[in-house]
């Protein structure tokens, strides 16, 4: 008696699985597609900012980059917007050499190798003393320029003010010679310089860019 059961059984499984219908076919929209994120061309980022004169509202800006996109033989560093940009200068760090270099619109920067430039900024294009190595490959480079920027840098009465959103991780700001540091909202190392001047050196572990103030005043003599 059970094998007519069995044998329905089978006939009902597989009557089932022949008239099953096959799956709709999925249509891939390029708005569905989520683009892969670029390979990173820059590590083991610090700046350095260095306050000049407050009456000048200008500050020299120190930049460490190493350039690792295998290949590579430039590298692009922005000038952000809002600031007066002068007396820049490439190092070569592993030779000393100074390196060749010209500012470029973002749209310059988009044809010649920075494909998701700002159309709206200015790059600092540098040719890089010798292709980056691939297999880990870097190419390291100092980025000197000074800032003129009185949004960033100003005076508060008797203070001098210091409040920018620094995107890079490890940074340091060095007041000018004869101030003291009153207030800073990031958690930060203070150090004194060899010549007697006083940095803020922090580490911004958040995802996001940090939102530094900093204030100080003029030691009395």
């Amino acid at each position: 008696m059970m094998r007519p059961v069995l044998m329905v059984a089978l006939l009902a499984f597989g009557c089932a699985s022949q008239s099953a219908a096959p799956p709709p076919a999925t249509t891939v929209t390029p708005a569905a597609v989520k683009s892969a994120p670029a390979d990173p061309v820059e590590a083991d980022e610090y700046t350095r900012y260095e306050l000049l004169a407050p009456e000048t509202a200008q500050f020299h800006i120190l930049y460490e980059v190493t350039a690792i996109a295998p290949g590579a033989t430039v590298f692009f560093n922005p000038i952000r917007k809002g600031s007066q940009a002068s007396g820049e200068r490439v190092i070569d760090r592993m030779t000393g050499e100074t390196l060749r270099f010209e500012v470029v619109s973002g749209e310059e920067a988009r044809r010649s190798g920075l494909p998701d430039a700002d159309p709206g900024s200015d790059y600092i294009r540098i040719h890089l003393p010798r292709p980056v190595p691939s297999e880990g490959g870097q190419v390291r480079l100092l980025i000197e320029k000074t800032y003129k920027d009185g949004k960033s840098y100003f005076r508060e009465g008797e203070a001098i003010v210091f409040a920018r959103s620094l995107g890079i991780k490890r940074n340091s700001v060095v007041l000018p010679a004869g101030y003291e540091l009153t207030g800073c909202n990031v958690p930060s190392r203070v150090l004194s310089e060899p010549d007697g001047r006083i940095k803020i050196a922090f580490w911004n572990a958040g995802p996001d860019a940090a939102p530094l103030k900093i204030t100080a005043k003029k030691l009395t003599p």
